[in-house]
């Protein structure tokens, strides 16, 4: 047993204060060691190549913030990343190489530059490119939270890829335009609380940019649009959240605090973030992590386009969620 009046303060904090530090991995660098990782082992021995992107401030844990875990993943021309599936919820968000796929319970959405794709948790997953290009994308995972409460559960199908079940893109065409099957006498195969998994920066970039052309500007947060669940509104997945900004040319965001911890992948444009005072630069493809009550300033040199995901989701369903703008 311990004393509780010898550490109170240490367990019930007046305001977040997080273990993870705001930090910055440079794309060419991180491409570089991962291109060399592709000559030491397969996709098929390592299930998937990936390096995890480690929080210096959290050692030894893989994760980028307490919650949430990130790592750049290599599929090679040919190559097949086996289908599993877990507790864990993923994202992809797509950094480089164009027409290879993500498969989720035997449909295929084939990757552009960019693209959101989800795996939630449950589903059957398997990748493979089919192209003369290396993929590369960005793994966003709720490991660590998962972990927390101890309940994560994997299982691998017993061949490399799963079953077709249907064409490729056949839920962006059902669920992806604002419209979804109408219920009756045909059931839809797809899981109904979660039925739209592809997001296309087709279609994502242009709504950005309409905005940008028609409206009001946010002092805190420049022009941002949610990715949303079609099916009741909600986060795109239960335990965490994806949105986009855009920040015109010369635009400085006010200072903004929120206790997501938040993972932002620079699309387009140069600029710089400032984190609780410390400065680092914003180049295409550099990711960088906004950890809990971070105090965020965003400033733009070219038009600056960012992806970012979080664990808002979850912090929301526990009513934990807070943000301050200053």
């Amino acid at each position: 047993m311990l004393t509780l009046w010898e550490q109170p303060h240490a367990l019930v904090l007046p305001e977040p204060c997080s273990p993870a530090r705001p930090w910055r991995w440079s794309y060419g660098p991180a491409r570089e060691y991962l291109m060399r990782a592709g000559d030491l082992i397969s996709a098929e021995q390592a299930e998937r190549r990936v390096l995890i992107m480690e929080n210096p401030g959290l050692p030894g844990q893989a994760a980028i913030t307490p919650s949430l875990y990130a790592g750049l993943q290599l599929v090679l021309p040919g190559e097949v990343a086996p289908c599993h599936r877990h507790t864990q919820n993923a994202l992809r968000f797509v950094m480089e190489g164009s027409g290879a796929y993500t498969a989720l319970d035997g449909e295929k959405a084939v990757m552009e530059p960019f693209d959101l794709v989800l795996t939630p948790a449950g589903q059957w997953h398997d990748h493979g490119n089919e192209t003369a290009q290396p993929m590369i994308w960005l793994d966003g995972l709720d490991i660590p939270t998962v972990r927390l409460f101890d309940a994560q559960f994997s299982e691998r199908l017993d061949q490399p890829t799963h079953p077709v079940t249907a064409p490729p893109g056949d839920t962006l065409a059902r669920y992806g335009r604002n419209l979804r099957p109408m219920r009756g006498h045909v059931a839809d195969r797809r899981p109904t609380g979660r039925p739209l998994f592809h997001y296309r920066f087709a279609d994502w970039r242009p709504a950005l940019a309409a905005m940008a052309r028609s409206a009001e500007i946010d002092p805190h947060l420049g022009h941002a649009l949610e990715f949303l669940n079609p099916a009741d509104g909600g986060q795109v997945l239960a335990t965490m959240s994806a949105h986009v900004r855009l920040l015109p040319a010369g635009f400085e965001t006010r200072p903004r605090q929120s206790t997501d911890g938040t993972v932002f992948v620079v699309v387009e444009g140069e600029g710089e973030a400032e984190l609780n005072g410390e400065v680092v630069p914003l180049h295409e493809r550099d990711v960088v992590v906004v950890p809990s009550w971070t105090r965020l300033v965003l400033r733009s040199s070219r038009e600056l386009v960012l992806f970012a995901y979080s664990d808002k989701a979850s912090q929301e369903k526990l009513e934990l969620y807070r943000e301050r703008n200053l």
